[in-house]
């Protein structure tokens, strides 16, 4: 097992991070609300994982807490529970759902991007196992993380079956995990930079078949793209119900600014949007529940989402004025914590190919 990474100096910019807060939401069942009990989650299909992280946002939670549990639980700890042998699950996944070990995404390069086709990271056969040559970009998790899920070409001639994913502990002779990067919004979710440089990975540490590596990250999108996102129906959830009663109780040109027909129609369309947005999301998780194929849907969820978040985050400062401007009233915060949501995950052009795809065309 991986030794913990070390806790960050106070004035770090990833202060934010502090493990007693990951321990918190681990005993919230965040951590490990897709896994199975038997390997010490809460067993929860994806529908009612998006219902709690929907509640835990909603009730206020941190955006960018709750974005480093969804991307550390869907994006690695599901990977390892459908993916890695027996013994690395057994190994792995109880740490992770406890909240004792923290994992990375390492899937994004400085020059591989939304095209994740072709990844400059190499990982070469020896015995035993695999050498990893290469730098990863924007890890979620990556200052911190104990284990990275990372992906690396095994084949350049091969395609879709020219990757593969393995399991990867941050103390590995080879890897060196870079400071946080300095980013606008998700403060508590720090991203980083990983290099392996020659870094042994044995073969046990392997996620499915050598070639699989395309099959085992779209996998983990299909539960990204959809429950990930319903922290987005908690945040605009919270930001309706705010200015609604900031409506209710300001006054502009001697009337409620609730009385004034803009205002309401910006409101309405905010309640729209969001509404719209959930049940796409609701239904994208309940294809995957139902084993069906979900990729039409979960791209029309992640797209309408998405968009919703920066759309509602930007009319909640319309609505407030000047004092979304002002730290001590919170709707910069959010713009800032909604404005990624486009691009993460596959941005929205990306969704509309898949859509497109999904049609047909």
């Amino acid at each position: 097992m991986a030794a913990a990474a070390p806790e960050l100096p106070a004035d770090s910019s990833a202060a934010g991070f502090r493990r007693d807060r990951w321990k918190r939401l681990a005993g919230l069942g965040l951590l490990g609300a897709a896994v199975p009990e038997e390997h010490g989650g809460a067993g929860l299909g994806a529908l009612d994982t998006a219902l709690l992280y929907e509640a835990a946002s909603e009730g206020g939670a941190d955006t960018g807490l709750l974005f480093a549990a969804a991307a550390h639980l869907f994006a690695c700890v599901r990977p390892v529970l459908e993916f890695a042998l027996p013994e690395t699950r057994k190994a792995l996944l109880p740490a992770l759902c406890a909240g004792a070990l923290v994992a990375g995404n390492a899937m994004t390069e400085p020059e591989s991007g939304s095209d994740v086709s072709r990844l400059a990271t190499r990982a070469t056969r020896v015995d035993g196992g695999y050498l990893l040559d290469g730098v990863k970009s924007f890890v979620s998790n990556g200052p911190v993380a104990d284990i990275y899920v990372t992906y690396a070409t095994t084949d350049p001639e091969g395609g879709y079956f020219g990757s593969t994913a393995f399991a990867v502990d941050r103390d590995s002779p080879g890897l060196d995990a870079g400071a946080p990067l300095e980013k606008s919004g998700l403060a508590a979710c720090q991203a980083g930079e990983v290099v392996f440089t020659r870094c042994f990975v044995p073969d046990d540490r392997v996620l499915g078949s050598p070639g699989q590596g395309q099959l085992v990250f779209q996998t983990s999108m299909q539960w990204e793209r959809s429950c990930l996102f319903a922290i987005y129906l908690g945040q605009q959830e919270r930001l309706v119900r705010r200015c609604v009663h900031h409506v209710r109780e300001r006054r502009q040109f001697g009337k409620r600014l609730a009385d004034l027909q803009p205002v309401a129609d910006r409101l309405a369309d905010m309640k729209l949007r969001l509404e719209s947005g959930r049940l796409l999301l609701y239904r994208a998780c309940a294809e995957i529940d139902d084993g069906q194929d979900p990729s039409l849907w979960v791209a029309m969820a992640k797209l309408a989402v998405s968009e919703a978040a920066v759309a509602t985050a930007l009319d909640a400062g319309r609505i407030f004025g000047g004092r979304a401007f002002l730290a001590e009233y919170g709707i910069e915060e959010q713009v800032r914590d909604a404005l990624p949501a486009t691009t993460f995950s596959g941005t929205s052009d990306i969704q509309r190919q898949l859509i497109a795809r999904g049609m047909g065309l």
